[in-house]
């Protein structure tokens, strides 16, 4: 089917309790695995490109292989634009074809964030496109957006309403003690400030950086109000894990099938595992 909004799934998500899985898609093979996981799980899936991957792929390059998995399956698919944060660039994304993007202006004065993120809603939300913006930072570092532990906050509630009010944006990613990359100890999230916010908006809630965030943790913020969770780390790791496995066996191997092949396997996996604990299995 062509790709979805991500409003629509999000919407569904926020109604029936459970949440979307948006996994980064870096190349081929990810992306037949996203596709896969999802058809084997019935789930509604987004598949996300940074942009960095957009960078290293292409945008032609990534817009095509996502759409051409989408057209091949029944199950809903969005292609969404994770973290940007050049205007440009999801001005770009847009007219590509993406049927999502985020535009984050976390590092910005709030007010500012709140203007370019209505600049964003007016050019995609006559189109369809779904806009997700960002409040308070999120710790890490993902491609070259990277957020030092001292620069990192937590989002506060009542700037959350406000934002919401003032923007009329459909999805909110938040900062609740979640961060980008490998985790150095176990993250401990900010339930309590996720109620609260979730109690003073009434849209979809987005938890960026949950690759090693318990799966307790996890299921605990989507009964909270979390409808879209964004996962990376965790792909890669399966996904180079995969190709190591090969290698070790086979140091004189020289297939990128026979090495890539075993790696897709191991990514399906784990996407179809994060799936069955946000609740999307059976959901398509």
């Amino acid at each position: 089917m062509p790709l979805v909004p991500v409003d629509v799934l999000l919407e569904q998500a926020d109604r029936e309790g459970f949440g979307v899985g948006a996994f980064n898609a870096n190349n081929m093979e990810i992306v037949q695995a996203i596709l896969r996981a999802a058809e084997l799980e019935n789930s509604p899936v987004i598949m996300q490109a940074s942009q960095g991957a957009i960078n290293y792929a292409g945008l032609e390059f990534i817009t095509g292989m996502v759409k051409t998995a989408a057209e091949s399956s029944k199950i809903p698919v969005a292609l969404h634009l994770d973290h940007g944060t050049d205007f440009v660039q999801v001005v770009k994304c847009i007219r590509s074809g993406f049927s999502s993007v985020m535009y984050d202006g976390s590092k910005l004065p709030l007010e500012e964030n709140i203007a370019m993120t209505r600049k964003v809603l007016e050019m995609g939300t006559p189109i369809g496109v779904s806009v997700e913006a960002e409040l308070g930072k999120i710790g890490g570092t993902e491609d070259n957006v990277s957020v030092s532990e001292k620069e990192a906050r937590y989002t506060d509630p009542e700037e959350a309403r406000y934002f919401v009010e003032q923007t009329g944006i459909k999805s909110l990613a938040i900062a609740i003690g979640t961060a980008h990359g490998q985790y150095q100890g176990e993250p401990k999230l900010d339930l309590k400030r996720l109620a609260q916010i979730k109690s003073l908006v009434k849209i979809p809630i987005v938890l960026h950086g949950s690759s090693g965030v318990p799966d307790a943790a996890v299921k605990e913020a989507i009964k909270l109000g979390i409808c879209k969770v964004n996962i990376d780390t965790n792909i890669r790791e399966a996904f180079v894990g995969g190709m190591r496995k090969v290698l070790d066996a086979k140091p004189d191997e020289i297939d990128p099938r026979k090495i890539l092949g075993p790696a897709r396997e191991a990514a399906i996996e784990i996407i179809r595992e994060k799936m069955r604990v946000f609740g999307s299995s059976g959901k398509a």
